[in-house]
């Protein structure tokens, strides 16, 4: 059987957009150093990465379909954090974010590396952004540096 897989590696002239939430900053911007630490780690020039910033989780999805039409990255790292609060609100959110970042990229046919946090409390969240459960944008970044090799692979 013949198995086609992709790397961690950062293809030649690959460019990568990291669509972040300024929403819960303290936390989002953890996980913005953690992607961009890891693409640099693995051979992307800072010139071959771009930050774009929206207000919240929700705005995600809009700026990564226009990032991905724009045909600006081969890939992008959708970076935020929804943290529940005392209503529902959390749960519309991120069902709303997940659904939309999902849709761009099969619009698109461009890879989306999802690094949303969706959890209960400030402390799971910081765990998550660069504590005991390590960076989910580092590791949503690696997802990105897969991604973009094994679509190149697939269309040779």
């Amino acid at each position: 059987m013949q198995v086609t897989e992709g790397q961690l590696i950062a293809p030649q002239g690959a460019r990568f957009a990291l669509v972040a939430s300024r929403f819960n900053d303290m936390i989002v911007d953890r996980l913005v150093d953690g992607a961009a630490d890891t693409l640099r780690r693995h051979g992307v020039p800072e010139e071959h990465m771009e930050l774009v910033r929206v207000p919240g989780s929700f705005e995600l999805p809009l700026a990564v379909q226009r990032v991905a039409d724009t045909a600006r990255a081969d890939a992008v790292v959708a970076l935020g954090a929804v943290i529940r609060g005392g209503t529902d609100h959390h749960q519309y959110v991120a069902n709303e974010c997940t659904k939309g970042v999902a849709q761009a990229m099969m619009g698109t046919s461009v890879p989306v590396a999802y690094g949303v946090l969706t959890v209960e409390t400030v402390e799971q969240a910081i765990e998550r952004a660069g504590t005991k459960a390590g960076n989910k944008g580092a590791e949503a970044a690696l997802s990105a540096l897969e991604m973009v090799d094994l679509m190149r692979q697939l269309e040779a």
